[in-house]
């Protein structure tokens, strides 16, 4: 089977398995948690209270979702499109997750990784199969996120640490006055350096446990600083009325917001990145190797849908929770952002999103909470992006060393072959997408570049799901029928906003290329 990487310090029961990478000095005996060893399986958990003991997977998935696609890209639809596009955020964060639940589903039936099983979908090959080709372009592209995620971090602790800013290009300065000119128009340059080498430093050196507790915390700080910050709209000027929900289901997409949307629904929720990660954390927290592997076994099957279980109430656990922070950053957007015309985008944007929660407590009795506000949404923008940058760099390496092992560029024989491939690209993905903020500094485009590469590849995710599932269909452990519509409505729908948006953007943007053109008409 080819695998992606190996936790980084181990996976336990009680806890996702630790996403820096793994020590550098291979063990005695490597423990390889892609393999299925027999004295691995576990009886799955029979009371809810024991199963949700079991999540993890969902949780890590939640920590990279609320991110650049919550704080940024939907803050930014709603400033551009007001109420209007509500339905496809709730849309895009529900419907995609029957389509992560079949591929856990496929993950725990047959242990087998995204990539390894969409290694075999029928079509042309180079060393890899066509859709893990597509993977590694798109990851490619999604590292203009990664970019936009270091420079949106640079920006807010240059808000939150000014005069250490100003002493930064001072200190540059009294070496070179060009570097300390530079640096005086461009202070998060430093700040965004700093936190690239924070998140290798510690994605090198395993110590991620340490910081996970904190920043869940602080990420579930800010989801419900964000949602207290919207009930509190209700007494200022910006109060959000029955009107506004009913102009958020019109189901239709403003000509003006066609590109931000399409961005919006490859990003929000669970994107393509996101369904290509899932099977690696399940498979990493222990569901497939505590479910045995697959066998005309009946207690294999006791198990094997038993664990299944567990992945779907872990899977739709992080739904809730991504979802509630997605949807007030996007009402507080569109009810506070939009009215003003304000876009938050380039070197502004962490001033500019910092007044959804400062400007509305202005003609309030809160006013005087204004610089605690400021201070706790700094904190929080920080802890949300460093966060999602480092899960998803955890991720993006995981599956790069995957699919070089199975287009056979870079074969990895052994667990600490993989891990040695896992820790090159932990410092390559995160040096060189800071390289991209550095010469474009925008960051709401470079998240645009990412969340259309995704929205692109989401419906032939969606359909090689559903072809896999068809091929190695299993009706012991296979889905109900229910679950099956809706997941072949997911991929109905998913196809369907991806062409719309696709046709959109090439009518509008490209006019001048059209025949009619080209002949003078």
């Amino acid at each position: 089977m080819s695998t992606a990487a190996d936790p980084l310090d181990e996976a336990t029961d009680d806890n996702p398995a630790d996403l820096a990478a793994p020590s550098a000095t291979p063990p005695e005996h490597e423990f390889d948690p892609y393999a299925l060893p027999p004295e691995e399986i576990e009886e799955p958990p029979t009371r809810l209270l024991d199963a949700i003991k079991m999540i993890g997977p969902g949780l890590i998935l939640a920590a990279s979702i609320v991110g650049t696609g919550e704080l940024i890209n939907t803050t930014g639809l709603g400033a551009k499109a007001g109420f209007a596009l509500l339905w496809l955020i709730l849309l895009s964060c529900v419907i995609k997750v029957f389509v992560q639940v079949e591929l856990g589903r496929y993950a725990i039936t047959h242990g087998k990784t995204s990539l390894a099983a969409f290694d075999t979908l029928p079509g042309p090959r180079l060393g890899a199969g066509w859709m893990c080709w597509l993977f590694i372009l798109m990851t490619i592209m999604t590292q203009a996120q990664i970019a936009a995620m270091e420079g949106t971090v640079g920006q807010a602790a240059h808000m939150a640490f000014p005069g250490a800013s100003n002493a930064v290009a001072h200190a540059f300065g009294s070496v070179n006055p060009t570097w300390g000119a530079f640096l005086s128009t461009r202070q998060e340059y430093f700040w965004a350096a700093l936190t690239t080498l924070a998140a290798v430093v510690l994605l090198l050196s395993g110590g991620y446990r340490r910081l996970e507790h904190v920043t869940t915390v602080l990420v579930g700080l800010v989801t419900f600083f964000t949602v207290a910050s919207v009930a509190l709209l209700q007494w200022t000027p910006f109060r959000i009325r029955m009107e506004n929900f009913g102009e958020g289901f019109n189901f239709a997409i403003p000509t003006a917001a066609v590109a931000l949307g399409f961005s919006a629904f490859g990003i929000t929720g669970v994107g393509a990145s996101e369904l290509f990660a899932y099977p690696y954390w399940c498979i990493e927290k222990g569901y497939a190797r505590k479910a045995g592997k697959q066998s005309n076994d009946p207690d294999w099957v006791r198990r094997a849908n038993g664990w299944i279980n567990v992945m779907k109430l872990d899977a739709w656990f992080s739904m809730i929770v991504f979802t509630v922070a997605t949807v007030s950053f996007y009402l507080l957007g569109a009810a506070v952002l939009h009215p003003q015309d304000l876009d938050p985008k380039g070197p502004e944007m962490i001033p500019t999103l910092s007044k959804m929660y400062l400007q509305p407590l202005e003609q309030t009795p809160l006013k005087a909470l204004r610089g605690v506000t400021r201070v706790g949404f700094l904190l929080g923008a920080w802890a949300v992006l460093f966060k999602t940058l480092y899960v998803a760099t955890a991720a993006n390496s995981r599956l790069t060393a995957d699919f070089l092992n199975l287009s056979g560029i870079w074969r990895q024989k052994m667990p600490h072959n993989r891990d040695h491939t896992v820790r090159f690209f932990c410092v390559i993905y995160p040096m060189t997408a800071l390289a991209c903020y550095y010469a474009l500094r925008e960051p709401q485009f470079l998240i645009k570049i990412g969340g259309v590469s995704q929205g692109l590849l989401l419906p032939l995710i969606a359909g090689g799901t559903l072809y896999l599932g068809r091929r190695d269909f299993d009706r012991r452990v296979g889905p109900t029928f229910l679950a099956d519509i809706f997941t072949w409505l997911a991929f109905f729908l998913i196809t369907a906003v991806a062409s719309y948006s696709v046709w959109d953007l090439a009518r509008n943007n490209f006019q001048y290329f059209t025949p009619a053109r080209w002949l003078g008409f």
